[in-house]
């Protein structure tokens, strides 16, 4: 049954770079507008079940909550108009790859925060950059659209990078039900906003535009990262942490499959570098430090710890 979960965890997220090509190219659907909907309609989701057990919930959310909730939710309006941006300019199999660099720049910035990693850790930063270098220095040549949707995916991966780490904050004394619904839904007013600033419409579109929407939000939103926290109750927070990287070479098997995308021998190798370092990474960020049992909620149910995989905040 786990391989099942897992197996739809990864097709969930691995076709969210392909739907939001698709979309974006044969509809009228903006960028911005995929990122407000598919947050929206998460907020609604994931806020009726704890309207319902818990309404109290959100009466009882502090200041310090507010404040990492209200950054997470920027970091992700952010991550969010720079990862779709990137599909209307390079190919998707580079975007996902760069943007999955997620876990790298997490390991980044808690250096600059003065964190010691094991010299595996390093040596997988390394591998995983060259592997950016690898597929910006193609894209180069190709064309600089294709060099600026690069960039655009690498400063959405640090940004989903600064949305995890805000997010863990948060989640130290907020349950999922409370955090995900005020995080989705504030970073859906804050693309409102960015729509309104931008011109980029959020409704009118034609039948094709809304189930390309909805599509994105049911495959990637709701069925992919459900099962990946679905699978930390039963699995390892390694195993999932490694099973979430299988969204690279899956998100560059279905474009290749359905969009018909062809890429550089060397942008192949790149995309290559770059999983083979993130696996390094999240091997050596995990080995040595046991998995500890979290803290009790407010509620009395037991919460996860701040550090738990980044599975559970996923984003794309």
């Amino acid at each position: 049954m786990n391989f099942f979960i897992a197996a739809l965890g990864v097709l969930g997220v691995a076709s969210s770079g392909p739907l939001i090509a698709a979309t974006l190219g044969a509809t009228t659907v903006s960028a911005l507008a995929i990122a407000f909907w598919r947050n929206a309609i998460g907020a609604a989701v994931m806020a009726s079940p704890t309207l319902v057990r818990e309404p109290r919930q959100f009466g009882r959310i502090t200041r310090r909550e507010f404040r990492w909730c209200l950054l997470a939710a920027v970091a992700l309006a952010f991550h969010f108009a720079c990862f779709i941006t990137s599909l209307q300019l390079t190919s998707v199999a580079a975007a996902t790859a760069l943007v999955c660099l997620q876990s790298a720049w997490i390991a980044v910035f808690q250096l600059f925060r003065g964190t010691r990693h094991r010299w595996q850790v390093l040596a997988g930063l390394g591998v995983a950059f060259g592997g950016v270098v690898a597929i910006t220095g193609f894209d180069m040549g190709s064309s600089p659209q294709a060099l600026l949707g690069d960039l655009l995916a690498v400063a959405g991966g640090a940004l989903a990078g600064l949305y995890t780490l805000a997010g863990g904050k948060a989640r130290q004394s907020m349950t999922t039900g409370t955090y995900t619904t005020l995080c989705y839904g504030m970073c859906a007013a804050f693309v409102a906003v960015m729509a309104l600033l931008a011109g980029q419409p959020l409704a009118g579109f034609e039948a094709a535009g809304w189930l390309g929407i909805l599509a994105i939000t049911v495959c990637a939103q709701l069925v992919g990262h459900t099962a990946f926290n679905h699978l930390l109750a039963s699995m390892s927070p390694l195993v999932v942490s490694m099973i979430i990287l299988l969204e690279i070479p899956g998100a560059a098997l279905l474009a290749a499959v359905f969009l018909e995308e062809t890429l550089p021998a060397g942008t192949y190798a790149g995309l290559g570098l770059i999983l083979a370092g993130l696996a390094v990474v999240v091997l050596g960020q995990r080995s040595g430090r046991p998995w500890r049992r979290g803290r009790p909620a407010r509620n009395g149910q037991e919460e996860p710890p701040s550090d738990r995989p980044l599975a559970e905040l996923g984003t794309d």
